[in-house]
């Protein structure tokens, strides 16, 4: 949240302008027959009650007011959805109501004006990427073509962690998968891993960090109306500097490309390169193509690179993290997971994504990770039209917050939601067909979202999660130090759900000889 200047500025605020707000608030709020709210302050409305961590302080307010809540984000109004009845309301029933996000000033920047895919609001252009990445960028036929850069980069990642094991040495854990993924993007993305050049890779990290910080860190212009031309907290500086740096990245790779595409063309006759292409060329084939439905700009191709970073890179080396350090906590189920790799797997290979439709515990394992530890704990939208949900009334330009987080430890819908449970994922025969998905077909279980903005890398992050946790498993047991050996499982802050404490481990591998690819 805001740090203590914020605070002081607006309580300075608060102080001045109390009986004029109380005046004009109390005669628009009899209009409409809003949800249950708490009581709110002047000016800030109930922005203090988010601290420290929003999805949790939202669940605490469900359990007193109810699923359906009515808040004051300054001066935006919002409705926060905390059970799967309501999130189904928003989500299905009145989705074309729902299709649009909120455009904070940190959000508007680094995306070009909302140039991107993710924060483009519904329309003409956004249907047009929805449907560039289901069949071209993230579909079936690209993330097979690419499944050889996933299938080493994981190798990699276990070759390193095969030396630390024999020098018996401490690894971040997390800090090596946000390698292992920020390489696979990369690679996907423009051919080309982050870690060749370690300066580079450096500048890329920081850059994903920093974006993740800065679009998901409380900025009061966006809260308060007459704050918004004001840059209170110095946001403007560093949102321009880490734009000017990723532009500049961006654009020298982006003419390294266009510059090996004359040469390929030259060699080939002006004929089209049959090679794996990746999503970058795939894009600059479209905005090439003068055919194309929508001709895509340079911005376009640079906010949906950002995108790919900022939602692949994070996300997925959290989610293993989390996984891997419920499995130490919970012995018993890790000797389970690892047991069914033995048996299918075996001892003379290494796990590959091609082997996960048989591991039907490692998926319901992942499956308990993204229902504990979302590593998107809410699902933001706004109202694009007046609606009625519940019975109440949900203004146009409402702000809608569905609260994942909360949704997956609703005890009237789980049984002992606390407790780490992979097999109320699995059926009756153990086949792993779980009524449940993780797509947002079903409501008590959307890490992913739901609908026409769900998340379109889902496929992707599924198969990067279940083959690199599953391979973890199979080849290393982690043993931290200190205490009785159990991992303190507190979050910490952050869009996508981080924990507060990093894992550190020692991995001691368990097979001998270590299996090939």
């Amino acid at each position: 949240m805001a740090d203590w200047h914020s605070y002081i500025i607006v309580f300075l605020v608060w102080l001045i302008s109390t009986i004029l707000f109380r005046s004009i608030f109390t005669k628009t709020k009899t209009k409409l027959r809003l949800p249950p709210s708490p009581l709110s302050l002047p000016i800030i409305g109930h922005l203090h009650l988010l601290a420290p961590l929003p999805h949790q302080a939202l669940y605490k307010l469900s359990i007193r007011y109810g699923p359906i809540i009515h808040l004051s984000l300054g001066s935006n109004p919002c409705v926060v959805a905390s059970s799967p009845e309501v999130a189904k309301e928003f989500l299905k029933t009145h989705e074309t109501s729902f299709s649009n996000r909120p455009k904070g000033i940190a959000v508007d920047y680094l995306t070009y004006g909302s140039a991107d895919f993710s924060f483009a609001p519904y329309g003409p252009y956004w249907k047009f990427m929805k449907k560039l990445c289901m069949s071209e960028l993230l579909g079936g036929r690209t993330l097979e073509q690419l499944l050889p850069v996933r299938r080493e980069e994981i190798k990699m990642f276990l070759e390193l962690m095969l030396k630390k094991a024999d020098a018996n040495e401490a690894v971040d854990v997390g800090g090596e998968l946000t390698r292992v993924t920020n390489n696979v993007i990369s690679r996907m993305v423009m051919s080309q891993r982050c870690s060749e050049n370690e300066n580079e890779a450096d500048q890329v990290r920081k850059l994903v960090k920093e974006t993740a910080e800065l679009t998901g860190k409380f900025n009061l212009s966006d809260y308060i109306g007459f704050c918004k031309n004001i840059d209170l907290q110095g946001f403007r500086k560093r949102l321009k500097e880490v734009r000017e740096n990723f532009d500049t990245m961006m654009e020298w790779i982006i003419k390294e490309h266009e510059q090996a595409r004359k040469k390929e063309k030259k060699i080939n006759g002006g004929g089209d390169d049959h090679g794996v292409k990746d999503l970058l060329d795939i894009l600059l084939d479209i905005a090439e193509d003068e055919r194309s439905e929508i001709r895509l700009t340079r911005e376009n191709i640079k906010a949906f690179i950002l995108d790919i970073f900022a939602a692949g890179t994070d996300t997925s080396a959290i989610t293993i993290e989390w996984a891997l350090a419920e499995l130490i906590n919970h012995p018993n189920l890790a000797n389970k997971a690892r047991k069914e790799i033995d048996s299918v797997i075996g001892k003379t290979r290494l796990l590959q994504e091609s082997d996960i439709v048989n591991l039907p515990y490692l998926q319901a394992t992942v499956k308990e990770t993204l229902r504990l530890h979302p590593t998107g704990p809410m699902i933001v939208r706004e109202s694009s039209e007046s609606s009625k949900i519940c019975g109440y009334d949900i203004p146009e330009k409402t702000q809608l917050l569905v609260n994942v987080w909360a949704i997956g430890r609703d005890p009237s819908h789980w049984e002992n939601p606390l407790e780490f449970k992979p097999e109320r994922f699995l059926s009756q025969e153990g086949s792993g067909k779980s009524q449940l998905d993780v797509r947002g077909q079903h409501f008590h279980l959307l890490p992913f979202g739901s609908g026409r903005r769900g998340c379109p890398g889902t496929s992707l992050a599924l198969q990067i999660v279940q083959t690199t946790l599953g391979a973890m498993i199979q080849c290393f047991e982690w043993k931290v130090g200190g205490g009785d050996g159990s991992v303190d499982m507190e979050e910490g802050p952050g869009l996508t759900l981080p924990r507060a404490k990093p894992l550190i481990c020692v991995p001691v591998a368990r097979l001998s000889p270590f299996p090939s690819m």
